[in-house]
């Protein structure tokens, strides 16, 4: 009799328990040595696992590839071979407190077609440092270069050591199997990067679980900023991947006095501004009715969208510009778009221009990352202060930047948090530390303030909190 989706789940999650199992026993050394073995295999294969995605997918570069799958391997290690994570973390000899590493458990983690074997390597290389199998869904679009990131990882895993079925991969292009196993009751969390659906359903499935959300990330160049240098780190992000990578410009917006600065400068530095009849057709063939970006023109380079749009732009245009003058349905490029087409806008001041980073992120960008390029402090905290962004990268490319690792030292991650404003538990790039539970051994240590003071003021009604706040410090 063939097997039921039930019991198909059953059988691949108790294998993850057994693992599970295993592994806790494991010291810190052991640990340790599986991830260096896993981290150096990724890295071997970074070349040829890179081609396989652009081959299977047809989405991306292959040469960025290759980079997403150094960050994911080489930075992510290099972030989190040091960190404790068996056994005792912190002994505090004055407050007695001392932390202790738990794992969770079995781990399901979904990667998205985007970036297939970068997350996928990723999220091993934090499950296993954490002493947690992993079990993988991959993008039914790119399920065979998944595949052979998660040969190469679990190989590498095995022959340093690690429990059998630590890493397994269930079949993609079965959402109801997927769904099936993030509701099983022995999974300890979820790890969903993927699309709204996805993580919705996460969240949905009554396990713990940590996502993601959607970027559509605003960039204000300031008229302090050095604008050639603004231009080319925008130019250097949005093409990277062809924009693949969520926390990518999808909007620039300056004031009406540096407008035309800024416009030039793209246009020196070979991008494109769309014209309204050629805005109207690039609409057509990005954004669909229900005002979501189109797969079609996901991590496409700007010659195959104007041959889909049916336009004609310079041989060599790195982006596609569009000059918008609002924000929301009635303007579809102001929506998120993983490819190279940016959104442009020109506010009548530095107020204004703030706010419409604002409009930008509510539209469908809370709490993912934002960016601005300034030379004065004041307007920095100023729009860090207003914009509701996990991360708010400064004078930054923000694909790299919010991704962290390599413009400042924001943990490396491809799981960027939203917070509670995108949905998420934390704002925070998800990285091993958000992957063990932590016991707290509390020895005695007396609270003399509290015990010193005298007990009957609190049953006297007459007694307020001015009185009880004295005698609460008094001794002390």
């Amino acid at each position: 009799m063939a097997e039921s989706p039930d019991e198909k789940a059953d059988r691949i999650i108790g294998k993850a328990i057994f693992a599970a199992a295993e592994f806790q026993q494991f010291d810190q050394e052991q640990t340790d040595r599986i991830v260096e073995a896993v981290y150096k295999a990724g890295l071997n294969a970074r070349i040829s696992l890179a081609k396989h995605a652009v081959e299977e997918t047809g989405m991306g570069i292959w040469e960025h590839k290759m980079w997403k799958n150094v960050i994911a391997t080489q930075l992510v290690y290099e972030s989190i071979k040091d960190v404790k994570t068996v056994g005792v973390i912190s002994a505090d000899p004055i407050t007695g407190i001392t932390e202790i590493a738990q794992p969770l458990g079995p781990i399901f983690a979904v990667t998205p077609v985007t970036n297939p074997t970068s997350t996928a390597m990723f999220k091993i290389l934090i499950c296993l440092k954490t002493r947690n199998p992993i079990i993988i869904s991959s993008h039914r679009g790119a399920a065979k270069c998944t595949t052979e990131a998660v040969r190469i990882c679990y190989e590498a895993a095995l022959a340093a050591g690690a429990p059998e079925d630590c890493i397994q991969l269930i079949p993609s292009g079965s959402r109801d199997f997927t769904q099936l196993i993030m509701a099983h009751p022995k999974i300890a969390l979820i790890l969903a990067t993927g699309g709204t659906g996805l993580v919705k359903a996460a969240y949905s499935s009554g396990n713990p679980a940590i996502g993601v959300g959607p970027g559509n990330v605003p960039v204000f160049i300031d008229g302090s900023a050095d604008i050639p240098f603004a231009v080319s780190n925008i130019i250097a992000s949005k093409t990277f991947d062809n924009g693949t990578i969520c926390a990518s410009e999808q909007a620039i917006v300056v004031e009406e006095k540096t407008e035309q600065l800024v416009r030039e400068e793209f246009e020196r530095q070979n991008c494109y501004f769309l014209t309204p009849e050629e805005i109207a057709k690039v609409e057509k063939i990005a954004i669909t009715a229900e005002m979501s970006m189109s797969p079609f023109i996901v991590g496409q380079s700007v010659a195959v969208i104007a041959q889909k749009a049916g336009i004609t732009v310079p041989e060599g245009t790195k982006i596609l510009l569009a000059k918008l003058n609002g924000v929301g349905k009635d303007f579809p490029l102001s929506h998120e778009i993983l490819a190279p087409i940016l959104a442009f806008y020109s506010a009548k001041d530095h107020n204004a221009a703030i706010n419409l980073c604002i409009d930008l992120n509510y539209l469908g960008g809370i709490g993912h990352s934002a960016g601005i390029y300034a030379n004065d402090e004041n307007t920095i905290m100023k729009f860090s202060l207003l914009i509701n962004a996990g991360r708010i990268v400064v004078n930054t490319p923000t694909s790299q930047g919010a991704v962290g690792g390599t413009f400042n030292l924001l943990p490396p991650s491809l799981t960027l948090g939203c917070g509670t404003g995108g949905k998420n538990i934390t704002t925070e790039n998800i990285t091993a530390k958000h992957l063990i539970n932590v016991q707290r051994v509390c020895r005695r240590r007396l609270n003399h303030k509290f015990i010193d003071a005298d007990q009957k003021s609190y049953f006297d009604e007459n007694c307020e909190e001015s009185v009880l706040t004295l005698e609460y410090h008094k001794n002390h």
